[in-house]
């Protein structure tokens, strides 16, 4: 099973009517079909990886590579599920834009319906925000978070699914997380897959990058009046035109070190000037005054976002040489090729355990004969497109 990120081109139609509410009532009949036969843990995990999400997403009717269907296909599946998830035990809170932002109030009327104790539900809520603060700050790959689902169970199993857009390409990028394979929320959450849209990307979640998050955790832990000293010597010194400077503050010396990424330059944080950022020293100065214990900890601060993220890792590399991973996370494909014709790996042995699975889910379905065959027709299609 492959978890991770996918990318697909911006969708900008309407879903008609009709085949929303055909969209529900198949998505019903499809997690019925897989909670009887496998639990309500299984269904979520299966939602938790790309391939699994994306031939869902097909067997219900819609396109294959448009972003639209990670919107739609968890709109349909919590309009499906309403008045069902007791006796599921899947519970969906979350969506596209406004939507998102009521996730924790979502958790929050599950727990109590659920007699959920208050950890349990603090707990849920935490996971939520925590992937969404991941994937905005610490994988800053240029696509912005619009759309955030929850998926839980009442053993207290959590997958994540949420979708963030680059305006520039007109692509949108998925997200999956599930709670069964986290072991460092800030390291590792989410094992990437490559899409057909690779970026110049700022990837803190990586195993490459824990220099860069330990040496962000003591910036904060040295106290505000260090951490401004070391950005107010980058705004006089640091240029993208420069590789090496040579530098002297008051009686100190200090040689910045030679940055050899190519990406770096690219990158945003090589030319913001931090420094005038009122809002940012006012949160630098909240984090630094509170002291966070590891890198989580400053993450999950209120405030703490992409800039505040960026602002101490470049500090970490061109002062403290704690080099973070630039590497786009992105590592599966779901075509042989991007618009540069460039081949990407398939994993074939992925695509025919899911298309098998759910012809085996499809078939144990109570929609017609006839239906069924469209549905395998459409399965085969997308497949052969990949």
């Amino acid at each position: 099973m492959q978890r991770g990120i996918a990318t697909f081109t911006l969708d900008y139609g309407k879903c008609p009517a009709w085949l929303f509410e055909r969209m529900k009532r198949l998505g019903k009949e499809m997690a019925q079909v897989i909670v009887m036969e496998y639990g309500p843990e299984e269904f979520i995990k299966r939602l938790a990886d790309p391939v699994w999400f994306q031939s869902l997403g097909t067997v219900l009717a819609f396109d294959w590579n448009a972003s639209g269907l990670t919107t739609i296909l968890t709109a349909a599946l919590k309009e499906a599920l309403r008045g069902e998830e007791k006796e599921l035990g899947i519970f969906i809170c979350g969506g596209k834009g406004k939507t998102s932002r009521k996730t924790p109030a979502q958790i929050q009327n599950w727990g109590q319906n659920l007699n959920f104790s208050s950890l349990q539900v603090k707990n849920l809520i935490y996971n939520s925000k925590m992937a969404a603060k991941v994937d905005s700050s610490l994988v800053q790959d240029g696509f912005q978070i619009y759309h955030h689902s929850f998926f839980f169970t009442k053993s207290g199993a959590w997958t994540v699914v949420q979708q963030g857009m680059n305006m520039a390409s007109q692509t949108a990028r998925r997200y999956h997380w599930f709670s069964e394979n986290i072991k460092d929320l800030v390291c590792e959450p989410h094992s990437g897959i490559s899409s057909e849209l690779r970026v110049p990307t700022l990837n803190l979640v990586a195993q490459q990058s824990q220099n860069t998050r330990q040496m962000s955790t003591e910036l904060v832990q040295s106290g505000y009046a260090t951490l401004m000293k070391d950005i107010e010597l980058l705004r006089h010194n640091s240029s993208e035109l420069h590789k090496m400077a040579q530098l002297r503050l008051k009686d100190d010396n200090l040689t910045l070190l030679q940055l050899e990424n190519k990406e770096f330059t690219w990158y945003p944080v090589a030319i913001e000037d931090f420094s005038k950022s009122r809002y940012l020293k006012k949160i630098l100065a909240k984090i630094c005054d509170q002291k966070p214990e590891n890198y989580e900890c400053l993450l999950s601060q209120d405030g703490v976002g992409p800039k505040t993220i960026r602002a101490l890792a470049l500090v970490s590399e061109v002062i403290y040489g704690a080099e973070p991973s630039y590497e786009d996370p992105a590592r599966y494909s779901f075509a042989h090729g991007g618009k540069d014709a460039t081949p990407y790996p398939v994993d074939r042995i992925t695509y025919d355990q899911t298309i098998e699975t759910m012809k085996k889910v499809v078939a144990k379905t109570k929609i017609g004969i006839f239906e069924k065959q469209k549905i395998l027709k459409r399965l085969e299609k997308s497949y052969n497109g990949v």
